[in-house]
């Protein structure tokens, strides 16, 4: 089967092994001249950051880089951001990485300019018509890993770190989504089983919690089903072995489907996964892996009359959470 494609839903998505060397064109293409690519420190120093930025200079472009992002992004590292994207007169923003890397990137495209609080765009009423979108800077996605689906939502999850209480507080602005999207295997295929088996499980708990909620989106639910029918076929493939192009590939595309499905909505995984994940900075995939079968077993009378698709998938769960 050829893994080559080229989407546009819900934006526009190029898919395929050696899709990164089309970045810089797509810069261009959004009329940006003066990009940062945001990042973190843990890929800073990787070949693979070397070469998004050489295809940005050989597209004309100026690049430049940030990495001060955590693996749970604060607020002062979006704030960080902003400073670093104002001052240097950006006009266009990279986001490369993980889901952290991702939700920093994009909350900092969108604040940089404005004249507003970062805590004044939280998701509550209509905090998001305050954002003048014509301030906002285009972003350019580049997933490395297969996970939150970042790359196609519209909004940011950060850390409010500024209290007394860490508390995890969602930013929200439909334009947030990412203008354009690469999803290329090749970048994810350094990730360690471990990483791969967090992230992997994350991305099913978006089309698992997504198809289990109760709201009416039958577009949604479809592609809940299909995103779950992909993590239990090439996830365990993506674990056992890295270098899977294939399995990778199908999973950077399940990753972006349960982010699409989950405008259904989410549940309990995820509202506990993201209070411990503020509380004790870990893994946001790892811990909705840990509650992953709790929750299911507490809501079992309610899901399995829709369907047995979600207890079918105990024989993956299992052996993927031994390898975490």
């Amino acid at each position: 089967m050829d893994l080559h494609a080229n989407w546009n839903f819900p934006t526009n998505i190029t898919v395929g092994e050696g899709c990164l060397s089309q970045l810089g064109e797509c810069c261009k293409a959004l009329k940006m001249t003066k990009v940062l690519l945001i990042t973190d420190p843990g890929l800073v120093d990787l070949p693979m950051v070397k070469e998004a930025m050489d295809y940005c200079t050989q597209a004309g472009l100026t690049v430049e880089l940030f990495s001060d992002i955590q693996g749970n992004p604060t607020g002062d590292n979006v704030r960080s951001g902003a400073i670093s994207l104002k001052s240097g007169g950006f006009n266009g923003v990279v986001a490369f990485g993980g889901g952290s890397s991702l939700d920093a990137a994009k909350a900092i495209a969108m604040i940089a300019k404005q004249s507003l609080s970062l805590w004044s765009t939280e998701d509550i009423g209509d905090n998001w018509t305050r954002i003048d979108e014509r301030l906002m800077v285009p972003v350019v996605a580049v997933p490395t890993t297969a996970g939150t689906g970042s790359e196609v939502g519209r909004a940011s999850v950060i850390t409010d770190t500024d209290g007394a209480h860490h508390v995890k507080r969602i930013i929200f602005h439909p334009k947030m989504l990412p203008a354009t999207v690469l999803l290329d295997p090749k970048l994810t295929l350094g990730l360690p089983p471990p990483i791969t088996a967090a992230t992997g499980l994350d991305a099913l708990s978006h089309s698992l919690e997504a198809y289990c909620a109760p709201s009416y989106h039958p577009m949604a639910e479809g592609i809940a089903i299909e995103g779950i029918r992909l993590v239990k076929h090439f996830l365990p493939r993506a674990v056992a072995n890295g270098e899977d192009i294939e399995a990778r590939t199908q999973m950077l595309v399940a990753s972006s489907m349960g982010a699409t499905s989950f405008q259904r909505g989410l549940g309990a995984m995820h509202a506990i996964a993201h209070t411990l994940g503020a509380l004790y900075d870990k893994h946001h995939g790892l811990l909705n892996a840990i509650l992953m079968p709790y929750v299911l077993k507490r809501n079992r009378a309610t899901i399995e009359k829709r369907s047995s698709v979600y207890l079918n998938i105990s024989s993956l769960i299992t052996p993927i959470l031994m390898a975490l």
